[in-house]
């Protein structure tokens, strides 16, 4: 269902009778809308009031509407309605900044008594009516079966499109299935293109579920492509199907400038000009020369999208050294101001190492850059001062794209490509739309703007596939791991937790795949029994006689596969016999007749190459595939000590000899086919003369038949098995992952009134607590004691090789501290190793191989060296780690360093040493980002 409708103030035209009749009869239906709405200065829209209606008639909803189309408002009145009812609401999002801003919203209308705050790494009143939390604390919980549940009415799931997100969406689909029952949902995602199939698998496990779909932006978008110096608009117009229409001036110019120049590169980088390129290099618009445009065009505040963090930092520099200024004296004092008071905290002894003076003097002049690796208060900062118009351009990853409040007028990108942490790849239309869906501030902007620097090679047609594209469906990232498994089984018990894993939206979409396939076996099924009649022969059997045809062609086709690897192997060890100066013919191919042997090539870990010179003063070396037959010297002609097969006058001079040899290449012999010596084909090809149908004047005809039906045939198996493999696919996976546990002694057979059932050993009740990508691996790590006896520094170094990972395939080697934490770190690689053994065995995806790249920088830390001290060693050593990524990476090793604490309790050694390494690492620029 589609709507659409922009918000205006009710005092701004004049209500007429039956408008007022129809708000008084809304009122009456529903009053606590009715209530929540007089508290908003601005009118509902009509999917937020469909929204709001279904929730207070006791529906979960499922709303999917642009960025900034204003979905949180349904999320807020489910707020509204638990606090009515005296109930909980739990709001969920995917990510720490969210629940930080969702936080700060909710405490300002409520008030902090009436708000609390879960993240990982804080906790504020708890045991508030309202939790805003991210959505692994909610998950957490209901494992937990904690008593925070009590009186829970509402759960809300911001961005919970995130269920796609390959590496942690699978929490949001357990929460979905976990939940009590009687909790309202109340789902809030982007636009995706199978909202429906995605809210009939919310009836189906959560009940009646309300899906409210609208796809009308509140700002409209205008596409933009900025071609060198001149924007010009990517759409002109519908065509007469309804269709956008590519602007043809845009094709014309982008085709003109793409003939005259060839793409460019960067001076500076590796290699010169490329061979044959045409014309001068195409220079694309500098960023400074961008954000000048815009501001021109009185298009700012904007975000440039550069997809990299190097290139966030250098377009800041870029900024800076170009003398640009955004702000007015007047902003420059507020910008001081409010940077002052987000930073006062820093440790004054960090502030060069932050590159903080830097970053200010660009705050200062308007600009600033956004990533993962910025500090968390430099991204606060820079969020607040975006949000307040005191910062016009912001530089940013694609990071900035999910969820956090930061509209702006003009979306600029780059480019059409991004790294996504593997391979280079083309962005796809749901990721464009996600880009550009920040363009256009409601309430204040009439329109916005997306804006694509064109380059040669990008074509005006791929950019308006994907401004139109409305197909990026949600794909479900759900699949089972160990901790899942164990919480499962211990809650449920094994068959109840099969059947949950069933119910799952993955489960869902694969059994939906299949429909399809099933349909096309029944439809093959068909034509199979059709091309069966078409072969049928008055004379026999005809299935069975092209059976005998096919074992014949088989059996051929694999004798000449066996005799070609003979002749090879055969081949092979001929040219193994040759020495220097033989005289050898070559078969065929170019290099046919005779030819020197200069040099007999041997290798011993691979087939001789021997290096030849032929009659016609070729040189070069041969292979095993120039001699369909094994080859034999046919005389010898000494040669010079040192031969140089570069010279001309060598080579010439050795193809004299040759022919002055009287040596003369033989006859080529036919090759001969061993089939005919072959006593089971000879058997097959008796049967097949001895059988009826062999006789029968039509059997060409039945035998093309015959042909079509096997062909179809073996595709319909291989349709089935697909088929096979996808339903009950997760079940599978789950009880191969319960088989390995069980090897493993996580699980065991119960006992008593557990006889015949699948229990949680006291090993498996610690691998469920602890939640982590390498889960098992720190159960089992624990579980030998390899961590025992060590400092806090030292299981600090040694637990972040369980949650680091270096952000460049082939990084340097890692130096870590000898002694006790090398013992440790190397005992925790050999229990990973025998772990992917058995998941190698059991067919399993395979737990990430420790990473000790943070290990030495985290144990300095834990130490009391400095920041500046630890972030110059790291660099010192080849590391590429900014201040952002160290808080982020000690964030994540507090995080299972706490879970390890709790795990054995704080009166272990080991939990007494992680504590130790939590209050350790929990100080300076780390401290400040965990408040």
């Amino acid at each position: 269902m589609s709507a659409s409708s922009s918000s205006s103030s009710s005092s701004s035209s004049p209500v007429s009778p039956a408008q007022a009749y129809a708000a008084a009869r809304r009122r009456v239906v529903n009053p606590k809308l009715a209530e929540f709405a007089a508290e908003l200065t601005f009118d509902l829209d009509p999917f937020q009031r469909q929204a709001c209606v279904a929730l207070e008639d006791g529906h979960g909803v499922l709303v999917c509407a642009p960025t900034g189309a204003g979905k949180t408002v349904v999320g807020e009145f489910a707020v509204h309605l638990a606090l009515s009812e005296g109930r909980k609401c739990f709001y969920t999002t995917p990510i720490k900044a969210l629940s930080n801003q969702k936080f700060a919203d909710l405490t300002a209308r409520y008030g902090p008594k009436a708000v609390g705050l879960l993240t990982g790494d804080t906790s504020v009143n708890g045991s508030a009516p309202i939790v805003v939390m991210t959505t692994e604390v909610l998950r957490n919980m209901l494992y937990a079966e904690s008593s925070a549940l009590d009186g829970l009415g509402y759960v809300v799931m911001d961005e919970v499109h995130y269920l796609a997100d390959r590496f942690r969406g699978a929490v949001w689909e357990e929460v979905i299935l976990h939940l009590p029952e009687w909790v309202r949902l109340v789902s809030l995602s982007a636009t995706v293109s199978n909202a429906e199939e995605f809210g009939e698998w919310l009836v189906e496990v959560r009940g009646d579920t309300s899906v409210v779909v609208d796809e009308h932006r509140p700002v409209p978008l205008w596409q933009h492509m900025l071609v060198g110096g001149r924007m010009l608009d990517l759409f002109a117009g519908e065509d007469p199907a309804g269709e956008l229409r590519i602007n043809p001036h845009l094709v014309r110019r982008t085709e003109e400038v793409g003939r005259v120049h060839a793409p460019w590169h960067n001076p500076r980088a590796k290699g010169g000009r490329a061979a044959g390129a045409r014309g001068p290099r195409f220079k694309p618009p500098s960023r400074v020369e961008v954000v000048q445009r815009l501001d021109g065009a009185g298009l700012l505040p904007a975000i440039v999208f550069v997809f990299s963090r190097a290139g966030c930092e250098a377009a800041v520099a870029q900024c800076v050294r170009s003398g640009l200024r955004l702000n007015s004296e007047d902003e420059v004092e507020q910008v001081r101001r409010i940077v002052d008071s987000k930073t006062r905290d820093l440790p004054d002894a960090d502030l060069t190492v932050l590159g903080f003076w830097e970053w200010k003097e660009a705050l200062e002049r308007g600009f600033a850059g956004h990533h993962a690796g910025l500090l968390p208060a430099f991204k606060e900062t820079v969020e607040e001062l975006f949000v307040r118009g005191l910062v016009k351009a912001v530089f940013a990853t694609e990071t900035l794209a999910l969820g956090i409040n930061m509209p702006a007028r003009t979306v600029v990108l780059e480019r059409l490509v991004k790294y996504n942490g593997e391979a280079h790849v083309e962005l796809t239309p749901g990721e464009y739309t996600q880009l550009t869906g920040r363009a256009g501030r409601r309430g204040i902007d009439i329109e916005g703007h997306a804006v694509v620097v064109w380059q040669p090679g990008v074509d005006p047609k791929q950019v308006a596939g994907l401004a139109s594209t409305r197909t990026y469906p949600l794909r479900s990232s759900f699949r089972p791991g160990y901790n899942m498994a164990v919480n499962l089984v211990d809650r449920l018990g094994a068959g109840q937790a099969r059947d949950i894993l069933e119910q799952s939206f993955a489960q869902f979409q694969a059994d939906r795949s299949v429909v399809g396939l099933s349909r096309r076996v029944d439809r093959n099924r068909e034509a199979l029994d059709g091309y069966a009649e078409s072969m049928t022969c008055h004379l026999g059997d005809f299935t069975e006689y092209a059976a005998l045809r096919k074992q014949i062609s088989d059996r051929e086709k694999a004798l000449s596969r066996q005799n070609s690897a003979a002749r090879r192997a055969e081949a092979a060890h001929s040219l193994e016999q040759l020495r220097k100066g033989d005289v050898i013919a070559v078969p065929a191919g170019r290099r046919s007749g005779l030819a020197i042997v200069i040099d007999p090539g041997l290798d011993p870990m691979g087939e001789p190459r021997p290096l030849v010179v032929t009659e016609d003063r070729w040189a070069g070396r041969l292979s095993v595939a120039d001699f369909p037959a094994p080859v034999a010297a046919l005389g010898r002609v000494r040669l010079p000590r040192q031969v140089d097969i570069r010279s001309p006058k060598s080579r010439r001079d050795l193809a004299s000899t040759l022919r002055a040899s009287g040596i003369e290449a033989p006859a080529r012999a036919r090759r001969r086919s061993g089939s005919t010596e072959d006593s089971e084909l000879a058997t097959l090809r008796r049967a097949l003369r001895g059988h009826p149908c062999h006789g029968c004047q039509d059997r060409e005809n039945h035998a093309r038949w015959a042909e079509r039906y096997q062909r179809l045939l073996a595709e319909t198996e291989q349709v089935e098995r697909k088929v096979a493999a996808t339903t009950h696919s997760l079940a599978r996976a789950f009880d191969r992952i319960r088989a390995l546990l069980a090897d493993r002694g996580y699980l065991a057979a119960g006992t008593g009134e557990k006889q015949g059932e699948q229990v949680v050993t006291e090993h498996g009740k610690r691998l469920a607590r602890l939640y982590s990508e390498s889960d098992l691996l720190a159960a089992e790590c624990l579980r030998h004691g390899v961590w025992d006896g060590l400092t806090g520094a030292e299981l600090a170094a040694v637990v972040s090789s369980l949650v680091y990972e270096a952000r460049r395939d082939g990084a340097v080697e890692a130096r870590v501290p000898g002694g006790a934490v090398t013992e440790a770190l190397t005992a925790t690689a050999r229990l990973w190793a025998e772990l992917e053994a058995d998941e190698r065995h059991h067919r399993l995806d395979r737990t990430r191989q420790p990473d000790a790249g943070f290990a030495w920088t985290v144990y300095r830390w834990v130490r009391g060296e400095s920041l500046e001290k630890v972030i110059t060693a790291a660099d010192s050593a080849g590391q590429e780690l900014s201040a952002g990524d160290f808080v982020r990476w000690c964030r994540q090793v507090i995080d299972l360093l706490d879970q390890i604490r709790d795990v054995v309790g704080p009166g272990e050694p080991v939990g007494k040493a992680a504590g130790d390494a939590v209050r350790g690492i929990r100080r300076g620029v780390v401290a400040l980002a965990t408040a």
